[in-house]
């Protein structure tokens, strides 16, 4: 099983267990309600779980993080295990049936043989080429209006199109980035940024963990950016439950808009009479306007008190970031690349390098704007170096002294 895969069904274990996590429901009737029920699991399809396994993945997150809701890598690992062309074409003359019927009729009529392909093998062959049209179509989930009392205990985050700047006499589009805080209406952190990709959120909201501390909930709507795996394995490593309002319903998270509202209102305005000339300029402007106009001043909702004196009333609570060091590797972009011959790859429009033990091997990349790390069985072990064709020309290469499978073996024991 691929790593990504393990990640995926890992996120989905840690979506289960995260309302007993944050202790937000009781424990018995959540147990009881989510084990009587049908999971759509990655890889796996329809599948129905014990109350003895959920606890079993509770007590793994908490005795390992996130890495102990990883399933076992595979025995067969590196494989093919697909489906013939003319099971696929069997497959597209019968849409419109259902999954579990279809793979029972394979069977009976001795197209598969079950102990070669298993219904979870059908199940992600037939979704990785979008032939899952027979799937029941999920119930939309109800939206109820929601207000905490304790701060930090859910952070609402969207993204709103900022004024327009005239640098060197062209306009330049941005867009504000902010958290708030349920509780207390104060904004851990908010930046213009000039584009809507996750490295701003990435800014934001690493900046906002440093300053306000880790929420147990995170909402927000269904944006490419808030729905990218990074996010996800972020939250799932600090324990924050990230969830996602319905498509088109700017109502459900109707904090958050508000306060967008507000910087049109009372910041936008004072742009207009002084507008600013860079993005550095804007920024530093709004974070003087939101530090001494917006959270010192008395909120409607908060019965005349300040968004900055309630998220002080109970800063006792507040779970702070031990280490800001630990937050990078969690949110380091990912891609998959094949290495050359020559050791090297190209990411980005550049070419990297790694010794010569990964020469035709199909790698993981994470990373940022510091580093390129490989990463095998989700762990670090080895670091690509951007190629300097000067210095190569000097640079004899030599035979590494370990294989690519003797890096993976010492990755799997190592504490990154």
């Amino acid at each position: 099983m691929e790593e990504s895969m393990r990640e995926k069904i890992a996120l989905f274990r840690y979506g289960l267990i995260a309302p007993l996590i944050n202790g937000q429901v009781d424990r018995a009737t959540y147990l009881a309600e989510v084990s009587s029920k049908t999971h759509q699991v990655p890889l796996y399809g329809e599948k129905t779980y014990a109350v003895k396994t959920i606890l079993e993945w509770w007590l793994f997150y908490r005795r390992v993080g996130f890495d102990g809701l990883k399933p076992g890598t595979r025995s067969d690992r590196g494989k093919s295990r697909t489906l013939s062309e003319e099971q696929h074409v069997l497959r597209t003359q019968h849409a419109e049936m259902p999954v579990t019927v279809f793979y029972e009729t394979m069977i009976a009529q001795g197209e598969l043989l079950p102990s070669e392909v298993s219904y979870a093998t059908l199940h992600r062959f037939l979704s990785q080429h979008g032939l899952l049209k027979g799937e029941r179509a999920s119930a939309p989930e109800e939206r109820k209006r929601f207000a905490h009392d304790t701060v930090n205990r859910l952070w609402q985050t969207d993204a709103s199109e900022g004024p327009r700047l005239l640098i060197d006499g062209k306009l330049v589009r941005t867009h504000l980035l902010a958290f708030i805080d349920d509780c207390s209406r104060l904004v851990p952190f908010a930046q213009f940024v000039p584009t809507e990709k996750f490295d701003g959120l990435r800014t934001v909201m690493k900046e906002a963990l440093i300053r306000r501390g880790i929420p147990k909930l995170l909402y927000t709507d269904n944006g490419k950016i808030f729905r990218s795996d990074i996010l996800q394995f972020a939250c799932a490593n600090l324990g924050i439950q990230l969830l996602h309002t319905r498509s088109f319903d700017p109502q459900s998270k109707g904090k958050i808009e508000r306060y967008f509202r507000t910087v049109k209102m009372r910041f936008y305005t004072l742009l207009k009479a002084q507008p600013a000339a860079t993005l550095e300029e804007l920024n530093m402007r709004f974070w003087a306007w939101l530090e001494t106009e917006y959270h010192r001043r008395p909120h409607a909702s908060l019965e005349g008190k300040m968004p900055l004196e309630v998220y002080l009333s109970q800063i006792e609570q507040i779970r702070t970031v031990s280490d800001p060091a630990l937050l990078d590797p969690l949110f380091l972009r990912r891609a998959k690349r094949t290495v050359k011959h020559d050791a090297t790859f190209s990411l980005e429009n550049r070419l990297y390098e790694l010794p010569a033990a990964f020469a035709g091997q199909k790698i993981e990349l994470r990373y940022d704007e510091q580093a390129v790390h490989v990463y095998a069985e989700g762990k670090a072990v080895a670091e690509a170096k951007a190629v300097r064709f000067a210095d190569n020309a000097y640079v004899k290469r030599e035979r590494p002294s370990l294989s690519f499978k003797a890096l993976q073996e010492r990755a799997g024991g190592a504490d990154v």
